[in-house]
């Protein structure tokens, strides 16, 4: 503590919500967190529900009228758990978050760096330096996963009439399954994922859009526009692009970074150019005539 502009008290960690300046004096983080922090929390919080999505939609079946139901419950769940999650962080009952300034990679591990002062003790000063991007992120998957167990099993229940009855729990039981490995992912890999996420984005976004057009075997703008499910999946990859060009730009300048959002449509575009050309089938037979 300060008294009388002299630092006095016993060396130890600073109470949540508080981290130590230069002076090694614990101060209040009164700071709002800027852009890339929103970007990184926002990053976290469609996990859940990108996965969800994917297990409905994998579990549910072509035939099934309860998939589009069960997106929109599963987009309800982490609505509502994300602005309850915000609602109970400093300050209580705003929409709005104070944090400390994210400064390095180890300010997410304060655990790998307790002193010892007469290298035999100790001093225990494990704390949430980048308060509150580590916790808040795991209150908001525990706000997921009651809110899916209140709401999802009674719905599906109901509605799921067309699935058998081993069937229509999978993509809860699946949730049951990566709620456990997001929480240790990101209690485990946090820092590592702040620092990386935009990259991240951008190479699943690339690979899932490429595997889901061969699979669908779209070769042209005719086969891509046949059914509105694809276009919702083009732009839905679009908007994962977006994102993380803007991640990795933070908009610093933004005559520099916003042309680049137009690079966006440039995957779609360069696959639907150039698959003609890499169909199996013409390179087997052109292989087979000697051409």
């Amino acid at each position: 503590m300060l008294v009388n502009g002299s630092v006095e008290g016993d060396c130890g960690v600073c109470p949540r919500g508080e981290r130590a300046n230069l002076q090694n004096v614990c101060e209040r983080c009164t700071g709002s967190p800027e852009l890339y922090d929103w970007l990184y929390l926002g990053f976290m919080a469609m996990l859940p529900l990108v996965l969800h999505w994917f297990f409905i939609e994998w579990y549910s079946g072509k035939k099934s009228s309860s998939a589009l139901l069960q997106h929109i419950t599963a987009m309800l769940e982490c609505g509502v758990s994300a602005v309850v999650t915000l609602l109970v962080t400093e300050p209580v009952g705003k929409l709005s978050v104070q944090s400390c300034r994210v400064q390095m990679l180890s300010d997410w591990y304060t655990m790998l760096y307790n002193p010892s002062p007469d290298y035999i003790n100790t001093l225990h000063c494990t704390q949430e330096a980048v308060y509150p991007l580590y916790t808040i992120v795991l209150i908001y998957y525990a706000f997921c996963l009651v809110l899916m167990m209140m709401l999802r099993p009674l719905l599906v229940k109901k509605i799921a009439c067309g699935l058998g009855k081993s069937d229509r729990f999978k993509s809860i039981y699946a949730a049951l399954y990566f709620f456990p490995i997001l929480t240790v992912l990101q209690a485990v890999g946090g820092g590592l994922l702040y620092y990386a996420f935009p990259y991240i984005i951008l190479v699943l976004s690339l690979v899932t859009l490429a595997v889901y057009m061969s699979a669908s075997e779209i070769q042209s703008f005719k086969n891509l526009t046949a059914k509105k499910k694809r276009l919702v999946v083009l732009f839905s990859h679009w908007l994962l692009h977006a994102y993380g060009i803007v991640s990795i730009s933070r908009l610093d300048k933004l005559e520099q970074d916003l042309p680049l959002l137009a690079l966006v449509p440039g995957p779609a575009l360069f696959y639907i150019a150039t698959a003609k050309f890499t169909e199996p089938n013409r390179i087997l037979s052109e292989g087979g005539s000697g051409h």
